[in-house]
């Protein structure tokens, strides 16, 4: 699910880019960018150069959601499922820029926070239906996202985190930014147990008199 939430918004980027730009494309990929950049994917690292990268570097959960309800009522079939809870999670998204032009990098870089500038919430209802079913999407449909709503905010790092982030990378710095993706929420649809409703309570007691009253 996370890979998929992740390329749907790579879809919109290259889209945006190739609408309000006249980019070819891609433009924008998935990738890990400490395994080190080559040129066209050779001479030292895995990736090809000349593109932006999208990058997982930290989860975070949302624990302020711990404690939702762990059923689901179906006043239908007069029924409750017991289910865990999903787990919320924030992920930290590097987006790096590889071109080998310090100016391209910068421009390319530019237009990405232009775009999450302005749309930086995700939902199925919002984004284009070919975003959500082409260019790598998880075959299994377990691992494809149903509904969903994904919140990009603009994370600023300090200096120390900076220098952590890119010594932990491999050390060699490119241009790049950090958005906090929310919330993403993961869960398997197992359901624990099941029971019926109370649909009625009966609070018409008396008292049994007893022998000698």
């Amino acid at each position: 699910m996370i890979s998929h939430a992740l390329i749907i918004v790579v879809n919109e980027i290259n889209a945006h880019l190739a609408d309000a730009y006249g980019s070819v494309l891609p433009q924008v990929g998935l990738g890990n960018v400490a395994e080190g950049f080559g040129s066209n994917g050779s001479g030292g690292g895995s990736l090809p150069r000349n593109l932006l990268y999208l990058s997982m570097v930290n989860i975070k959960e949302e624990k302020t959601l711990k404690n939702l309800p762990n059923y689901t009522r179906n006043d239908a079939t007069l029924r409750v499922s017991y289910e865990n809870s999903p787990v919320f999670l924030n992920l930290q998204i590097l987006i790096t820029a590889t071109h080998t032009d310090y100016t391209n990098a910068l421009t390319a870089l530019s237009r990405v926070i232009r775009f999450f500038q302005f749309r930086n919430v995700f939902t199925q209802d919002n984004v284009a239906p070919a975003s959500i079913t082409t260019s790598s999407v998880p075959l299994k449909p377990i691992d494809q996202l149903e509904a969903f709503k994904l919140i990009f905010d603009l994370y600023s790092p300090t200096m120390e985190e900076v220098n952590h982030l890119w010594g932990t990378l491999g050390g060699k710095q490119y241009p790049f930014v950090i958005y906090l993706l929310r919330m993403l929420d993961l869960k398997f649809h197992a359901v624990q147990s099941e029971a019926g409703l109370i649909t009625e309570v009966i609070s018409d007691f008396s008292h049994k008199q007893t022998a000698g009253t």
